[in-house]
């Protein structure tokens, strides 16, 4: 999708325009985005952040980008308007928008959705039932739909085994918590605090780990009857690999998407060879994921966790909160 700003009208948005700290972004008057005849214009109702909106602005993520630039990738709202050659969408239609678009992300390689209006293609658009609050929705693409496919795609997790869960406070761990659940599984949350670990218990985890103890991987061991789980969720990476893979029981899988701690890992190779465990990548969300969550949360089978709402004039506040690990589950921005 081709979309540049225009001479049009502006509308408010959350502006990077200084990649680095929180004083590069600002909000601001910023033109709409065009139209294209396959595009729809949306009126974003809500805009869940992530920890990638984050590195966005450090330039972490997206550092070829051209600025200005708007991150936010989970956009729910209605269509405002709609290209000549859309078929199947009106002006006022509730829909949640798809963020992957051509093996691209929306907020991180192209214009995303911290602003009133944003365009996507019409094939990324999913009609949003009436049932489904916007800021519902707009907490499941990235870290709902990822933790989807991370546990039940590529891990293959299955009714009746044992899954571990490292950050589990986050918005992809309380989404991977909630899946885990739903899967029927016994969940092993880890988190860094008695408060969160407290909440993850009302969540329904049924063992709570704390992380910010040296020996947690053996709190798992242990709480397994020295047997280790099925399923080991680890996107921490350098800091917490290692007792991940020893934590794991004989023909089990290591699942990973992300490595916030950083990207070289320490591994004791014995226990990948000797236990015959599995290690498996999973990259993002499909479609199906989306459509699956939909259906979860119309059904009252999914409750997505949102620690708070907070309008577009806060986003540094909101930004703050995650990158101090202030949160508990999603954080919406209502542009």
């Amino acid at each position: 999708m081709e979309s540049h700003p225009t001479s049009g009208p502006d509308m408010r948005a959350a502006v990077i325009i200084k990649r680095g700290g929180p004083e590069g972004r600002i909000v601001q008057n910023h033109p709409r985005p065009l139209v294209g005849p396959r595009d729809v214009l949306v009126r974003v109702r809500a805009c869940s952040l992530n920890h990638l909106d984050v590195f966005v602005r450090k330039g972490v993520a997206g550092a070829n980008l051209p600025l200005p630039h708007i991150s936010g990738g989970d956009i729910a709202g209605d269509v405002a308007e709609t290209g000549a050659e859309v078929r199947g969408l009106e002006p006022g239609q509730r829909v949640l928008i798809d963020p992957l678009i051509d093996g691209k992300a929306l907020g991180e390689d192209m214009q995303g959705g911290l602003a009133e209006y944003a365009s996507v293609p019409d094939t990324n658009c999913i009609p949003l039932p009436d049932e489904v609050s916007f800021e519902q929705a707009a907490a499941l693409p990235i870290a709902y739909g990822t933790a989807r496919r991370q546990l039940i795609t590529r891990g293959g997790l299955k009714a009746g085994e044992t899954v571990a869960i490292l950050g589990a406070a986050g918005g992809l761990g309380t989404g991977a918590v909630m899946i885990a659940k739903a899967a029927g599984a016994t969940v092993i949350a880890c988190a860094s605090s008695q408060d969160k670990l407290k909440r993850l218990g009302e969540l329904g985890a049924d063992i709570l780990v704390d992380t910010s103890s040296d020996d947690w991987g053996g709190q798992i061991w242990k709480a397994t009857g020295k047997q280790g789980v099925d399923v080991m969720v680890d996107n921490t990476g350098a800091a917490t690999w290692q007792q991940s893979i020893r934590a794991t029981k004989p023909g089990g899988r290591v699942v990973t998407c992300g490595a916030t701690s950083g990207y070289e890992v320490t591994q004791y190779q014995p226990y990948v060879w000797v236990r015959e465990l599995d290690i498996r990548g999973s990259n993002g969300w499909r479609r199906e994921d989306l459509e699956a969550l939909l259906e979860m949360v119309h059904d009252g089978r999914l409750e997505p966790v949102i620690d708070r709402v907070l309008p577009l004039d806060q986003i540094r506040e909101a930004e703050r909160l995650i990158e101090d690990r202030l949160v508990f589950g999603k954080v919406v921005i209502t542009p």
